[in-house]
């Protein structure tokens, strides 16, 4: 349940960090560093340890691994509390102590990785899937790109063209689909056909499979317009 999962350190570096601030502390010290694949790790099992540093937020945890200790038959470890250090800098949407969780908010949004080199595809145009749900603000965001000097493709727009008399998908969906999909001016219905495929896998499958690719033709031929424009 950490806030902002994805910019976790990775494990490696972790492991480099606290290696690094131990030796600081006390370059005598002997230590083994141990991955937690469980709440309590090695807590509740090594008959070696006497001490589990805690602070007032983990001191339930501490008492639930004493607790799991006794019934391991092993002693009760010795639980040091520690305080915590308020964060001066806080914002209102984080945590009032200096916590990982904050500065991976901090970060939101500043870690820029170069593009994946893909051998097969071509350095130009660089393409941008840009996905979300019902007001995500994939608009807003389009538009941003746009004024960047971005060539936009609207999947919404190239969806209802497909279906257009004349486009590409009109006649093998009226073929599969039946004239009752029509309106009066021979225009698809989108709801009627909606209610055919949409409680049906396979009438679904039916449609995905006429219109998707004819989309994708359409997809890669404005992909070529941007790369003669140069975007």
């Amino acid at each position: 349940d950490k806030v902002l999962a994805e910019l976790i350190e990775p494990y490696e570096l972790r492991v480099a960090k606290l290696r690094e601030f131990l030796e600081d502390v006390k370059p005598s010290l002997h230590y083994d560093i141990v991955p937690l694949v469980d709440p309590y790790g090695p807590s509740v099992t090594d008959p070696d340890l006497q001490c589990l540093v805690v602070s007032e937020e983990t001191r339930r945890g501490g008492e639930a691994v004493n607790k799991k200790r006794l019934e391991n038959g092993l002693p009760e470890l010795s639980l040091h509390e520690i305080l915590l250090l308020k964060d001066p800098d806080h914002s209102q949407n984080e945590e009032e102590k200096i916590s990982s969780s904050s500065l991976r908010q901090r970060l939101l949004g500043t870690l820029l990785r170069p593009p994946r080199r893909a051998p097969a595809l071509p350095l130009r145009p660089y393409v941008i899937g840009l996905t979300g749900g019902t007001g995500s603000g994939k608009t807003s965001i389009a538009k941003r790109l746009g004024h960047l000097g971005a060539f936009l493709i609207d999947a919404d727009k190239l969806g209802h063209a497909v279906y257009v008399p004349g486009g590409p998908a009109y006649e093998q969906v009226v073929a599969a689909f039946g004239a009752e999909i029509l309106n009066e001016d021979r225009t698809i219905n989108r709801k009627v056909l909606g209610a055919k495929v949409f409680g049906s896998q396979e009438q679904l499958k039916i449609l995905t499979d006429i219109v998707w690719p004819e989309m994708a033709r359409m997809f890669k031929e404005q992909i070529r317009e941007a790369a003669a424009q140069g975007k």
